[in-house]
């Protein structure tokens, strides 16, 4: 029997979309989905790989959404962190009945319901073993979480960011539309930005490219793919130098 394959990061920030929680349904958070989400993150952590976690909130609302037309950018900018938290706190429920420990740390300060973002306190939870999620974004308009992710992974030192999406990785264009869309295996963070492809926003990947941090992009619901990817694995495509 041949011996299971151990990781080769140490460390990974995992990237999920508001939208992929919403599993099976048109609004809000699908918990079965949730939980299917930490049972695929307990078996990376199981492995002794430290994982960090940035959630988007465009299940619940988006500061550039059409709901959010004729406000104010900066007050529905700050609507969407707040539903970023209260996507974190969903799936640190879905992590901790899986019994792993897990804390939600907020760029938006709101002591009850999780702890100020200070990334010396972050490092130490996941020296610890415990799964961290950041919530809030940035803290700052103007920035996605696509952004908040790749300055969270620099900050954390993070080995590579993990993507999670709706496909199994990056087409040169949308395959749920385009049934002749070309997959690419490899891009450079270049050749991203040159072909206008909708990875990450612009400044998240000139973030990476500047800190030569790599990106997979893979598809969050093909069950076992997070394990795939930290033991080697070619999955999905990975945007690197």
């Amino acid at each position: 029997m041949p011996a299971k394959k151990g990781p080769i990061y140490n460390r990974v920030l995992l990237k999920l979309s508001g939208e992929a929680l919403l599993g099976e349904q048109s609004f809000g958070i699908d918990r079965s989905f949730t939980d299917y989400l930490a049972r695929e993150i307990k078996d990376i952590h199981g492995l002794g790989v430290e994982v960090a976690a940035v959630v988007g909130g465009g299940n619940i609302f988006r500061g550039v959404s059409d709901s959010a037309q004729g406000m104010d950018r900066v007050s529905a900018d700050q609507m969407g962190m707040l539903a970023t938290v209260i996507n974190a706190i969903a799936l640190q429920d879905s992590l901790e009945r899986v019994k792993v420990t897990t804390r939600v740390l907020s760029a938006i300060e709101m002591r009850q319901v999780a702890e100020p973002f200070i990334r010396r306190r972050a490092m130490r939870h996941m020296e610890k073993q415990r799964v961290v999620i950041f919530a809030g974004g940035t803290g700052n308009p103007y920035f996605s979480t696509d952004t908040a992710a790749a300055l969270r992974a620099m900050e954390i030192k993070a080995d590579i960011i993990l993507k999670g999406t709706k496909v199994d990785g990056i087409y040169d264009s949308d395959p749920l539309k385009n049934s002749k869309a070309k997959k690419f295996e490899r891009l450079t963070y270049f050749e991203v930005l040159q072909k206008g492809l909708k990875v990450m926003d612009t400044t998240a990947i000139s973030l990476c490219m500047d800190n030569s941090l790599p990106i997979v992009v893979y598809n969050l619901r093909n069950r076992g793919s997070l394990r795939r990817i930290v033991t080697g694995e070619r999955v999905g495509t990975i945007v690197e130098e």
